[in-house]
């Protein structure tokens, strides 16, 4: 291949093929494995409804005959040298090629790199983000396209997850089975060296893997991969986000961010604060917090919050708690905001689900948890998330 042109002509005789179908998102991918278990996948660099071209090189020099249904291949030495032959005219023209830069850099990849692992090179097509996780590689590509921000929490289905990706010690060596700790650690110290586990888990760090432009993670072992950090978020050591949820803007992060959980612009979740996630608990609802938003320390709701709305430090909202209700003079009202006797304001906190620019707090000397019109919403600190 020697010019533009001549690559723009293959291109579209690649994809004029019968059957052909551009993917909706591609990565080419390092992967760990040991045996026939995958460890680990790493894509640094998802292409998410771009880059058709670099997908039709791939594609051909593969010999894709099936498309339409998501899944990986293995790319071998000669692959990936066929594949930069082909984009030769873009060398040296002074713009950022992703794709061809991973590509040069995954060449010598194929190999075993220590006495445990071995390593490949993949690449992972999908064409519908509505279904179900099928393998590790799916897993890790879906959670790295959370991570690097090409779509939202709940954007993509992540169901299945849990089964498909393997137990993993994470550890300064490397991803390890854990059944297999005991020897690494052996090999290890008859090198002198030292095996440091960092924790057990089939999610590993967010940060070891891509770090969101503009974010500030104090603690990395506080957010897994597949967390969601738009630029301007910090999160604080005690602060803790999963996977497929995160924030959409903004925010300050000091209490926990649960799976499936999303926060918005500007808001603050302080320290000690919780969310109901979707993970455990036998909770359907998917919890939302709006913009400009302020859980108090050691707060949480189990209902989502709608713009505008502070939950006092130590106020907990559940779906089924009696909340009595008053306006902004502090008169008894019922959820269509008419005057009504007190007893007659109590609604069950599923029926504020979402509601905007409301204060939630305990009376201190009734103890009754109480809403009423918020007059004034919180402002973060913008030298802190700039």
């Amino acid at each position: 291949m020697e010019t533009v042109s001549a690559f723009k002509e293959y291109v579209n005789q690649v994809e004029s093929q019968e059957g052909y179908k551009k993917p909706l998102a591609f990565g080419i991918g390092v992967r760990r494995r040991r045996g026939d278990q995958t460890l680990d996948v790493f894509y640094p660099h998802i292409n998410y409804q771009s880059s058709f071209g670099t997908a039709a090189v791939i594609a051909d020099v593969c010999s894709i005959e099936s498309f339409g249904i998501s899944g990986f291949i293995r790319l071998s030495t000669e692959q990936v040298h066929s594949a930069l032959d082909m984009f030769a005219p873009f060398k040296g023209d002074g713009k950022k090629h992703y794709n061809i830069e991973v590509l040069e850099s995954v060449q010598s990849m194929n190999q075993e790199v220590d006495s445990y692992a071995l390593t490949d090179v993949i690449v992972y097509f999908m064409y519908d983000s509505d279904t179900a996780v099928e393998t590790p590689e799916e897993g890790f590509f879906k959670t790295q396209c959370l991570s690097q921000l090409l779509v939202k929490p709940h954007e993509i289905n992540c169901s299945g997850i849990f089964g498909k990706m393997n137990n993993i010690a994470w550890t300064n060596k490397g991803p390890i089975l854990p059944q297999d700790l005991s020897i690494v650690r052996l090999v290890s110290l008859s090198k002198g060296e030292e095996l440091v586990v960092s924790h057990v888990d089939k999610f590993p760090y967010m940060v070891n893997y891509t770090i969101p432009q503009g974010v500030r993670v104090v603690s990395g072992s506080q957010v897994r991969l597949g967390a969601h950090l738009s630029s301007g978020t910090t999160v604080m050591p005690a602060g803790y986000v999963n996977f497929n949820a995160g924030t959409l803007g903004s925010a300050m992060i000091e209490g926990r961010v649960s799976g499936g959980v999303v926060v918005g612009n500007h808001s603050d979740v302080g320290g000690g604060a919780s969310i109901m996630g979707t993970l455990s608990g036998g909770n359907k609802n998917v919890i939302s917090i709006g913009e400009n938003c302020l859980l108090g320390a050691n707060a949480g709701t189990g209902i989502s919050l709608g713009d505008g709305c502070t939950v006092a430090a130590g106020v907990y909202i559940t779906a089924a708690a009696k909340v009595s209700l008053y306006n902004e003079h502090k008169q008894a009202v019922n959820i269509a905001g008419e005057l009504v006797t007190e007893g007659e304001n109590v609604v069950k906190g599923a029926e504020l689900d979402g509601k905007s620019y409301m204060l939630y707090y305990n009376d201190s000397l009734s103890g009754k948890l109480i809403a009423r019109p918020n007059t004034k919403t919180i402002e973060l600190n913008d030298a802190l998330h700039a």
